[in-house]
């Protein structure tokens, strides 16, 4: 069973930046495909970026390409989402979520192991 605990949110004015962590419980984490998504109250959980178990290939939405970065460090079991030029539309829970050989990433249903998510806020 695969853990997944997010961390690094909060508030931040507009134009600021936040990094998340994602740890994983999992020594398996090396064969994880990783992922974020974020979520506002009354709207649907929405993809923001992914990135393949080798590290090799990532993908991202189109609101926040070129601003986020999505990496991960296999040795410490860790994913990362470097958020900069924050805007008040990202504000959102973000979850960090992690499944095997996904090829729909963008697809909720392709990740099993989802974590709790961490508020991020951002202020105008």
């Amino acid at each position: 069973q695969v853990q997944l605990v997010e961390s690094g949110g909060g508030l931040v004015q507009t134009g600021g930046s936040l990094r998340l962590s994602c740890a994983a419980s999992e020594r398996t984490f090396r064969s994880l495909d990783m992922a974020w998504f974020r979520q506002t109250p009354g709207k649907e959980r929405e993809f923001a970026a992914s990135i393949k178990w080798s590290g090799g290939r990532t993908y991202y939405a189109d609101s926040v390409k070129g601003r986020f970065t999505i990496s991960r460090v296999n040795a410490k079991n860790t994913v990362y989402l470097q958020m900069n030029s924050l805007k008040p539309e990202d504000t959102a829970v973000y979850y960090c979520a992690a499944g095997f050989d996904i090829s729909d990433y963008t697809r909720i249903s392709s990740y099993g192991y989802w974590g709790q998510g961490t508020q991020v806020t951002v202020s105008s």
